[in-house]
């Protein structure tokens, strides 16, 4: 998977040696992101999350099967590189469905700055123009304003809602659907 660039802000997988920043930046972000990250179900529990390298070798893994291209952001400041977020490109399906998913989270320290929407944007074109996909959704809290702002900002539609969605914080939550279609794929 290549780099990709927007300026000053980079999107590229997350590597072993990215270990020591990426705990920094989610240490600092735990409160924050803990009202609208994933948890497992209690059929879940028993198997342990894995460790930073275990979920970097399951990142590879997926993204070599091409069902999930997950990406670190990183905002190139003074000649060095600081890991702001990760956006995900999740749930690829080819063949009749042609479609995806996207997931990101970004490091409160760089909220509200455009960050997150430039790095939908970007992650939309690569899934438009080099994966050929039809459409791509972003799936919300309804409650979460500042990631309705980024998938309206990307162009993103409301398209409806999906009750009990997902898990996160510890319940099945309700969701919004945000889509974009690929009007070069017929």
């Amino acid at each position: 998977m290549k780099t990709l660039i927007d300026h000053e802000l980079l999107l590229k997988p997350i590597k072993f040696r990215d270990k020591s920043k990426w705990d920094e930046v989610r240490a600092i972000n735990q409160e924050w992101l803990s009202p609208w990250e994933a948890t497992r179900p209690l059929i879940d529990r028993k198997s342990p999350l894995p460790s930073y390298y275990g979920m970097v070798m399951q990142l590879n893994k997926e993204m070599r099967a091409m069902r999930s291209v997950s990406l670190g952001i990183w905002l190139k400041e003074n000649k060095n590189l600081q890991l702001i977020g990760q956006i995900t490109l999740g749930g690829i399906i080819f063949g009749a469905m042609r479609g995806a998913h996207i997931g990101y989270w970004i490091d409160q320290r760089y909220s509200n700055r455009g960050y997150t929407t430039r790095a939908v944007k970007l992650l939309t074109k690569f899934g438009f123009e080099q994966l050929k996909l039809h459409r791509i959704e972003i799936n919300l809290r309804p409650e979460n304003e500042p990631s309705k702002k980024v998938a309206l900002k990307a162009g993103y539609l409301l398209e409806g809602s999906r009750n009990k969605y997902l898990h996160i914080a510890g319940d099945w939550r309700d969701h919004i659907t945000f889509v974009r279609e690929n009007p070069e794929v017929k």
